[in-house]
């Protein structure tokens, strides 16, 4: 049933991170229902939603008394549920951490914001890439002459926020087993994302990173991490930073030994960058993978998302599943006693109104 079996966790719909956060949990087994606003479907809605995989949905008008009293039922009999709506819309519908605690002291109240509840930008609107902008992790990302690039919506949204609540959520959860009370966790994705920077905060403090991008260890500045293209267009990723590891790629490409020589001096670095991108244009990605993969170089090619699941080793460690003929990442991480059994597909929107309200001893 997975490690969360027998934790129940309301999920106030909305878009991108929260939904992810809510995946997650049920795929470690969590009883998630997700609280769709009643009425018709919205024109961005997914045909198919893989965040909305494992759950059940209610539909319901959270304007209504009705609605309202549904609601606080449900919250009764849960562990915790979280929203995205942004710093003080619950409040107005009457549906606040205050108002819920009154029913169920012991629950956990999750909240997720780009900038956080509170602050001088709290009440904004934003996306991704500004909470990434703000927490310095957006600056780091891109060529040194060039502008920052964003990646994709990840650090902030996914990354900085919907894995933050979700482990924040579970946090809560456990110290709420031990209080006996609730608690309020607000998950900001500017601060989610700067806890990703951690290392490079610990990089620049031990003098290893400069304050400039594209020239340093892991943002495309050194010859030995980053990306290449091969001799038929395609592209291959290679990471040899220690030197055993370089050492391996040298001896397999045919290479002087000069260049372990030069491999930790950042001075030669640019030159090295400009030769070893001709290096891998001599031969197909086919003729690396025959030459590299397998071995300690720190090789991989690069592939498109949608045929990630053919690759042998994800073949080998089930790393995705098929549900409703949908290829999709399997849940993750693995457990060697708890494993989760394989999610159902999404729940279409209020398509467990009527099972819900009656479990809940209502008409």
């Amino acid at each position: 049933m997975g490690p969360l079996a027998g934790v129940r966790i309301i999920e106030l719909v909305g878009i991108g991170p929260g939904p992810f956060a809510g995946m997650m949990l049920a795929d470690m087994g969590a009883e998630v229902i997700m609280v769709d606003r009643a009425g018709p479907a919205s024109p961005t809605d997914f045909k198919v939603d893989i965040n909305r995989r494992g759950k059940r949905s209610i539909a319901l008008d959270l304007k209504s008394d009705d609605g309202k009293e549904v609601f606080f039922k449900l919250c009764e009999t849960a562990d915790a549920l979280f929203e995205g709506f942004r710093p003080g819309v619950m409040e107005k519908l009457g549906l606040g951490p205050d108002e819920v605690a009154v029913r169920n002291e012991k629950l956990v109240y999750g909240r997720m914001t780009g900038w956080g509840q509170t602050g001088p930008l709290a009440k904004t609107a934003g996306h991704d890439i500004n909470y990434i902008a703000l927490s310095g992790a957006l600056h780091a990302m891109g060529p040194a002459d060039g502008p920052p690039l964003a990646p994709l919506n990840l650090v902030g949204d996914y990354g900085g926020g919907g894995m933050m609540l979700a482990f924040g959520l579970v946090c809560a959860i456990l110290e709420a087993r031990t209080s006996g009370k609730g608690q309020v966790v607000d998950t900001s994705m500017v601060e989610g994302s700067s806890a990703l920077m951690s290392i490079f905060h610990s990089l620049m403090a031990s003098h290893r990173w400069a304050p400039a991008r594209g020239i340093n260890l892991l943002d495309g500045g050194a010859h030995f991490y980053g990306t290449f293209e091969t001799a038929d267009g395609h592209y291959v990723s290679f990471g040899a930073i220690e030197p055993q590891f370089m050492q391996v790629f040298v001896d397999r490409a045919g290479l002087d030994e000069s260049w372990m020589q030069k491999h930790m001096n950042p001075g030669e670095w640019k030159n090295l960058k400009v030769e070893l991108t001709e290096v891998f244009k001599s031969k197909t990605r086919a003729e690396w993978q025959t030459l590299l993969d397998g071995t300690d170089a720190c090789f991989a090619s690069i592939l498109p998302f949608w045929e990630a699941h053919k690759h042998p080793h994800n073949v080998a460690r089930e790393s995705f599943v098929e549900i409703d003929g949908t290829i999709q990442p399997a849940p993750t991480p693995k457990f060697s006693r708890t494993s989760p059994n394989t999610p159902h597909g999404p729940a279409a929107k209020g398509a467990d109104t009527d099972t819900i309200l009656k479990e809940l001893g209502l008409a």
